[in-house]
């Protein structure tokens, strides 16, 4: 048999590097994290062809000296663990393996200074050798060069991509731990062009914003909750600001960017019935805890976590992201869009009468009386009162324009266009909403408000008990979720390694198969975490109660039931979009107005 044998120092860096630098935004990561655990006040990131060249970080923190280079290029060596209580960790890093990892894979130039130091100091490392070890000149703080990633290890180099997809990589990494620190200047160049240029001190809204999606900060709502020693705080956007992937929900746990399925599934939950399951929120939200409430020492990657207490922190999460939107959803996403917007054209001016024009005009007296035109009768004057137009047979009248808007933020209805959209006049503009999709957010919430959610989550017993057999890890993953789905009607239990006995169904499931909605809901706790599938089924059924229960587009209201419904909009949450995540309303602004007549 061959001898068990230690491995050489180089070997275990380059295997440890296999877990912590998978490419070169892992060590982009890892260098830039190091930075903020300095204590940097700006840090600045230089890229070459997407990071497979060359990455470089620069950060003006607290440095180091000669010894502590050397003692920080050893693996499981760091400055931030002042003793041994691994679950009071309070820096980003504090595993001790990033710097001589990156070492062991690329050619690594480390320079540092401290303050007061007259000079600084230099270590050149090429793929675990040293090279060189002197005296460098450079102001406080450090200074870390990263070439030829895996430039002797070809079996990792060949698994990189292209420049411009590692490029976006790192562009991620430094976006997302910028967001988490508003107090720091971050800047990016990529070649010869600057990319990001983010200012010190900003709010945390504003930086968000800024490098997620300047909309957002319009079409968004600021989360700011606390319970006890948690605290929620970020920018989560309005259901009608959505998107079609996943990619700009940005989550972080003490300021740490992370990945996490508990997480992600609370999102979905609080928007639960605010968007179609095709589309997803833009946020970013910041969990703040006790460091012993969480353990970071899940992954060397350090993007995943694990709280002590899951469901608690997953109906924080919900009822924080519910609180924030309950305050500000009354609005939808207001920009017009562009494209129809542009539909809006102004008729061309002629610089002569059309030949069909000529045809009418020609031949005429126009000296003669003209009684058969069409023209505005007089009318008496009355001290600056308007006389309302008689409303045509089978349609709305149109409102008086005597009551105040400014009272009103969706303004006063002024009558009904293709029996379909109600148009308000409000104070600072003009209003259009969709009646069915209005009032059936309005029905929604009154039916939550009666208890018609408890309704539809009632038990149903089966006249004989379904055995619904499955892999006895599926059943091991619905056995523990027992408790959370009998609360939503779903009574079931164990049934040997391999089964599971469903007694009772949802009432408003009850025709539902057995079979197919055990393994969905096994496949949605696989993939969130936790049961989210059953909860969404059942608010669909509310749905389309509220859908069935509300005016259809083509009824034909009268005023008053116009503004009862604008009134009601105003009074009810989440009314600025329906339960698919469309908006209810949308505001044209008066100077967008003045602008289709040039009058800006």
């Amino acid at each position: 048999m061959p001898r068990i044998r230690r491995l050489p120092e180089t070997l275990v860096n380059r295997i440890a590097a296999g877990e912590v630098v998978e490419r070169p935004a892992s060590a982009l990561k890892e260098l830039v994290e190091n930075a903020i655990d300095a204590g940097a006040g700006r840090i600045a990131v230089k890229l070459t062809d997407g990071g497979l060249g060359r990455l470089e970080v620069i950060d003006d923190g607290c440095g180091m000296s000669p010894d502590e280079m050397a003692l920080a290029l050893e693996r499981h060596a760091t400055s931030k663990l002042p003793d041994d209580a691994i679950e009071q960790v309070a820096t980003l890093g504090f595993r001790g393996e990033a710097l001589p990892s990156i070492a062991s894979v690329a050619r690594f130039t480390l320079e540092s200074r401290t303050e007061g130091e007259a000079q600084g100091w230099r270590t050149v490392i090429d793929h675990g050798a040293k090279k060189s070890d002197g005296p460098a000149a450079l102001p406080p703080g450090t200074r870390v060069v990263v070439e030829n990633l895996f430039g002797k290890i070809p079996a990792r180099r060949k698994f990189l991509r292209t420049p411009r997809s590692e490029y976006a990589a790192c562009l991620d990494v430094v976006r997302r731990l910028a967001m988490a620190r508003p107090d720091i200047a971050f800047t990016l160049d990529h070649g010869d062009r600057r990319t990001l240029a983010l200012q010190p001190g900003q709010p945390l809204e504003t930086r968000v914003a800024e490098i997620v999606a300047r909309e957002l900060k319009d079409n968004g709502v600021s989360i700011d909750l606390q319970r006890g020693p948690m605290r929620l705080t970020g920018l989560a956007g309005l259901p009608t600001y959505n998107r079609g992937v996943a990619d700009q929900q940005f989550l972080f746990v003490n300021g740490r960017p992370v990945k996490d399925r508990l997480l992600t599934g609370a999102v979905r939950g609080a928007y639960a019935d605010m968007l179609a399951r095709d589309r997803h929120a833009v946020l970013a939200l910041f969990v703040e805890l006790p460091p012993e409430d969480v353990d970071v020492n899940v992954h060397p990657a350090k993007t995943e976590v694990r709280f002590r207490d899951a469901q608690g922190m997953r109906g924080f999460i919900v009822s924080g992201l519910r609180q924030a939107l309950g305050t500000g959803d009354r609005r939808s996403a207001q920009a017009p869009d562009t494209a129809a917007m542009g539909r809006w054209q102004q008729e061309p001016v002629a610089t002569e009468n059309a030949p069909a024009m000529a045809s009418i005009f020609s031949g005429r007296d126009w000296t003669a009386p003209q009684d058969n035109g069409v023209r505005e009768p007089p009318q008496p004057w009355r001290g600056g009162e308007t006389v309302a137009l008689d409303a045509p047979q089978g349609r709305a009248e149109l409102a008086e324009p005597g009551e105040p808007q400014a009272e009103y933020p969706l303004g006063i209805a002024r009558g009904q266009v293709a029996e379909t959209y109600i148009v308000a006049e409000a104070a600072d503009g003009l209003v259009l909403v969709d009646q069915h999709a209005a009032h059936e957010r309005i029905v929604l919430e009154r039916l939550r408000a009666a208890g018609a959610g408890d309704a539809v989550r009632r038990s149903q017993a089966l006249l004989m008990p379904e055995v619904v057999e499955m892999d006895e890890p599926v059943c091991d993953r619905l056995e523990d979720a027992i408790d959370a789905l009998a609360e939503l009607g779903l009574i079931m239990e164990r049934f040997g390694p391999d089964a599971m006995l469903v007694r009772a169904m949802p009432h408003s499931l009850s025709k539902a198969d057995p079979h197919r909605l055990l393994a969905d809901i096994a496949d949605d706790i696989a993939k969130h975490g936790e049961a989210l599938l059953l909860g969404e089924k059942l608010d669909l059924v509310l749905a389309t109660m509220a859908c069935h229960g509300s005016v259809r587009a083509g009824r034909v209201l009268n005023v008053a039931e116009m503004n009862a419904l604008l009134r009601e909009m105003e009074r009810t949450p989440r009314s600025g979009q329906c339960n698919h995540g469309r908006p209810t309303w949308v505001k044209l602004s008066m100077d967008d107005v003045e602008k289709l007549f040039g009058r800006h």
